[in-house]
């Protein structure tokens, strides 16, 4: 065969010449630049092309096919007859990733998230063939999901690894020797430097790894550490069936989707746990239909950005019409379209079962649009408490801090939200001594914690994380003794406001949730109300007393204290309960 030919141009000619030597014929279609051209120069071309072409078409006929190449492609290979070549073992085979029974402990700090990673852990764990102990000196593998929002708390678990590590070492002598993992954010953090500082670690999993969990567990046993922080993009662990920490519970969290966008310029979230993507709406309904099936009364939502939730899992929700923002309110990235939001979601879980409370945490207060307060009012089951997330009573700071409000657009959606759900039980976060705090703004921060007056609040000093927006453009100039007295004010604060707005229940009956014990008393049993306060009372010899009418004898700024008054279900005691949570109107 000849070899492949290509088209040049040049000089206004049409070249077909060879892209390898072989073949000197060349075919030429040449315009006539000159009378002095000759017929028999034109004649004599015209058959050297019809010759070529001729030629041409003949091997295209008795080539190969598209076919043929198609066929050869797809055919299996013959493997080689060398008896001495053989096909490399597998990178680890399905017998080692299985845990063989070994025992793990698990151990959790933080927030509602890390508690329902613990148990997305443990069900992939658990499926696997671990076994789970809460005997410590039992373990053979420790694992720790760890936190990593302030200063403080990575301290704990420096503190605790240390404790650890002498663990560790009287194991180091026995036949089956002690393996640590850090699991989380801490890991996704620091990741070499926990590696560095503590030798003993063998495991780093981050938040969007638990599914590689036998794996890195697989490759310590031969002595190696084993490492996986990668960010995903995609994955919400819509799959895994969260395994209750505790049997005996009545509430469960359910993640409906995971990281943030906001970008908060104080936050390390979305560099610990990545981007906003949400689970299917159909596969959180199927959790929290096992979970009531399973008896639960109270499912809580749970979310770095929980009300920003928005399924795009299928083609025909991103014609969907975006919701609005809270009035007054902006965001730091492009506006997105389309998906199923959570007002749809709520909608949906609260239909599962009237008789089972539903709750949700963390918000952003941008995104609290009327139908979702609207769906909290219709609701009996849904509870009437937001969580509203402040930081800051200075627009100053505010705008510093990134969180795209200003104070008096926090005070009018604080009212807003009053007005479309009477009763209404608030709580907050609030930070103490951010870059550039002055005097005056912490002033405007107490001020506002008078004037809305929280049930429930929480409230931290300023610890400054790397990789932030505040750590490379923002200086940390507030002196760590400023920053504590400010916290001292802001609490003292609270807890008087908090009081009052407490004791307006005082003399009311409330719906509780009976969770167990109390845990200074065992004469008496803690539940919470639809506001999610603590509430203590006697014992009382009742066949079922899981949801029972209390009327509140006395209140202080983090309890209720009351007696029962007898059995009842949501919907009977809905008439009683709905527009007499504590708080201010």
């Amino acid at each position: 065969m000849h070899p492949l030919r290509c088209v040049l141009r040049a000089q206004g000619c049409l070249r077909l010449g060879p892209l390898a030597s072989g073949s000197q014929l060349q075919l030429r279609t040449c315009r006539a630049h000159s009378s002095h051209h000759s017929t028999a120069s034109l004649s004599s071309e015209r058959q050297q092309e019809n010759e070529v072409r001729k030629d041409f078409t003949s091997k295209l006929d008795t080539g190969p096919t598209f076919q043929d190449f198609l066929r050869s492609a797809s055919a299996p290979q013959e493997k080689p007859s060398s008896p001495d070549v053989e096909d490399p073992p597998p990178y680890l085979t399905a017998d080692e990733l299985l845990g063989r029974q070994r025992k793990v402990y698990l151990e959790t700090y933080g927030c509602q998230m890390n508690v329902n990673d613990t148990e997305i852990a443990w069900s992939i764990l658990q499926k696997s063939g671990y076994l789970r102990t809460s005997n410590l000196q039992e373990a053979d593998v420790i694992l720790l999901v760890t936190c990593s929002i302030r200063e403080k708390a990575e301290q704990t678990i420096w503190n605790r690894l240390h404790h650890l590590k002498a663990l560790k070492a009287k194991r180091l002598r026995s036949r089956v020797p002690l393996k640590i993992g850090i699991l989380g954010c801490m890991a996704e953090r620091l990741k070499e430097e926990i590696l560095d500082r503590e030798k003993m670690v063998d495991i780093l999993a981050g938040p969007d790894a638990y599914r590689d969990l036998p794996r890195l567990l697989a490759v310590v046993e031969s002595g190696q550490q084993a490492v996986n922080v990668l960010l995903s993009l995609d994955e919400t662990y819509a799959d895994v069936m969260p395994i209750q920490t505790s049997p005996s519970a009545t509430c469960a969290f359910v993640s409906i989707m995971r990281g943030c966008d906001n970008m908060c310029s104080y936050c390390i979230v979305p560099f610990t746990r990545g981007r906003e993507r949400s689970r299917p709406v159909a596969s959180i309904l199927e959790e929290v239909r096992k979970l009531s099936e399973q008896g639960l009364k109270e499912v809580t939502l749970l979310g770095q950005n929980v009300n920003s939730f928005r399924d795009n899992s299928e083609i025909q929700f991103s014609n969907i019409t975006s919701t609005h923002l809270s009035r007054g309110f902006s965001t730091n990235y492009k506006t997105k379209q389309g998906g199923l939001r959570f007002a749809h979601l709520l909608d949906e879980v609260s239909r599962v079962n009237p008789e089972m409370r539903i709750r949700f945490t963390s918000p952003h207060p941008k995104d609290f649009p009327d139908e979702v307060l609207q769906l909290i009012h219709e609701r009996d089951n849904i509870c009437k408490q937001i969580h509203l997330p402040a930081q800051s009573g200075s627009s100053r700071v505010l705008e510093a801090m990134r969180r795209g409000y200003s104070r008096e657009a926090y005070v009018e959606l604080i009212h807003h939200i009053r007005e479309s759900i009477p009763g209404v039980s608030l709580s907050s976060d609030f930070i103490a001594g951010f870059c550039g705090e002055t005097e005056e703004d912490h002033l405007q921060t107490v001020s506002l914690l008078r004037e809305v007056q929280y049930n429930t609040g929480f409230l931290f000093a300023y610890s400054m994380r790397q990789k932030t927006r505040a750590y490379h453009r923002l200086k940390d100039d507030v002196q760590e003794e400023v920053k504590l007295r400010r916290l001292e004010e802001l609490i003292t604060v609270f807890r008087e406001e908090a009081t009052k707005a407490n004791k307006t229940s005082v003399g009311r009956t409330q719906l509780v949730l009976v969770e167990g014990l109390s845990k200074r008393s065992a004469a008496d049993l803690c539940g919470r109300n639809d506001g999610n306060l603590k509430v203590i009372f006697p014992d009382v010899e009742m066949e079922d007393v899981t949801n029972s009418e209390l009327k509140i004898t006395s209140a202080s700024s983090q309890t209720l204290k009351g007696h029962v008054l007898c059995r009842t279900t949501l919907k009977d005691s809905a008439a009683y309960c709905r527009p007499d949570s504590a708080g201010p109107h």
